[in-house]
C-alpha cells in the first residue's frame, strides 16, 4: 500500500494522509517524495482549491526515519537533495491545511508548518527534538519555528527537544486553532470547504503576498499587497462577488 494516500473527501477538497502507521508516519524517502508529487500535481489541478495533510490518530508525523540517516555522511546527504522535495511542498499555491493529532516531531514539526495554517488536537505533540541525537532542524525548523512563536520561544524548543501539547502549540501561535483530538480532521476539512468555496485568484494572492511580504521590508511588502489588489479587478470573480453581495446572494466563483 502506498504511503501517502489521496484522497477527494468534498468538492474542491483534497486530502493527503501519510501512512506509515508502524513507523508512526515517520518521513522516509518515499513519504517525502510522494508528498512533493503529490503537491506538485494537486497545485496546478484547478479543480482543487484547499488541500488538507493528516496522519492518524496516533502520529501526524514523528520525525525523520532515524535507521535512515544514522550511518549516513554529509555528501551522501547533502546529494539526496531532500531541500528540493522541501520547497516543493512550501511552494505549492493552493492553501494548505496541517491536521494533527499525536506526534508531530522533528520533520514532521517542520512539514506542519510547512502548511499554511495548522489544526492541532488538544493532545497533539509537536517537538524539535533533533538535538537529542546529535544534530539540528535541517528542513526549515530553526527558520519557521522562530516566525512562528519568535526567537525566545524557538530556541527553547530548538535546544531543549521540549515537546508542547496542542493546546501550548495555539497559545504560541504555532497553530491557529486548537480543538478535541477526535474532532482534528472535521475541523480542518470544515475550514478547506469554506475556503474552497472563496474565489481562487484572490486566495492564491492572499498567500503568495503573505508569504513574500514576511521577509520583505514593510514599504516592499506593501506595495506586493497593493498590486495583487489592484490586479484583482481584472478577474470576473470580482465582478461576481461584488454583484452577489449587493445581490443579496451566493456568489458562484470560477477562478477567472
Amino acid at each position: 500500500m502506498t504511503e501517502v494516500l489521496l484522497e477527494r473527501p468534498l468538492d474542491g477538497v483534497a486530502l493527503l494522509r501519510i501512512n506509515r502507521p508502524e513507523a508512526k508516519n515517520a518521513l522516509n524517502a518515499e513519504v517525502r517524495r510522494l508528498l512533493a508529487e503529490h503537491m506538485s500535481v494537486l497545485g496546478s489541478d484547478t479543480s482543487v482549491r484547499a488541500v488538507v495533510l493528516t496522519g492518524n490518530s496516533e502520529a501526524f508525523a514523528a520525525g525523520a526515519d532515524i535507521k535512515d540517516m544514522a550511518e549516513i555522511g554529509a555528501i551522501e546527504l547533502m546529494l539526496r537533495n531532500n531541500h528540493l522535495l522541501w520547497r516543493t511542498i512550501a511552494q505549492c499555491p493552493k492553501p494548505v491545511i496541517a491536521a494533527v493529532n499525536g506526534y508531530a516531531f522533528g520533520g514532521g514539526c517542520e512539514l506542519a508548518m510547512h502548511a499554511d495554517i495548522i489544526i492541532a488536537g488538544e493532545n497533539a505533540s509537536f517537538a524539535q527534538p533533533e538535538v537529542k541525537v546529535g544534530i539540528m532542524p535541517g528542513a526549515g525548523g530553526t527558520q519557521r519555528l522562530v516566525r512562528a512563536v519568535g526567537k525566545s520561544r524557538a530556541m527553547w524548543l530548538a535546544m531543549t527537544g521540549q515537546a508542547i501539547s496542542g493546546t501550548e502549540a495555539a497559545a504560541m501561535g504555532l497553530a491557529a486553532r486548537v480543538v478535541p483530538d477526535d474532532q482534528v480532521l472535521e475541523t480542518a476539512l470544515d475550514m478547506a470547504k469554506t475556503i474552497s468555496r472563496m474565489p481562487p485568484l484572490a486566495i492564491a494572492q492572499i498567500k503568495e503576498v503573505m508569504l513574500a511580504g514576511m521577509d520583505a521590508p514593510l514599504d516592499t511588502a506593501l506595495m506586493l499587497e497593493r498590486k495583487a489588489f489592484q490586479m484583482l479587478f481584472a478577474s470576473r470573480d470580482q465582478k461576481e462577488g461584488m454583484k452577489a453581495f449587493l445581490e443579496k446572494r451566493k456568489p458562484v466563483y470560477e477562478g477567472l
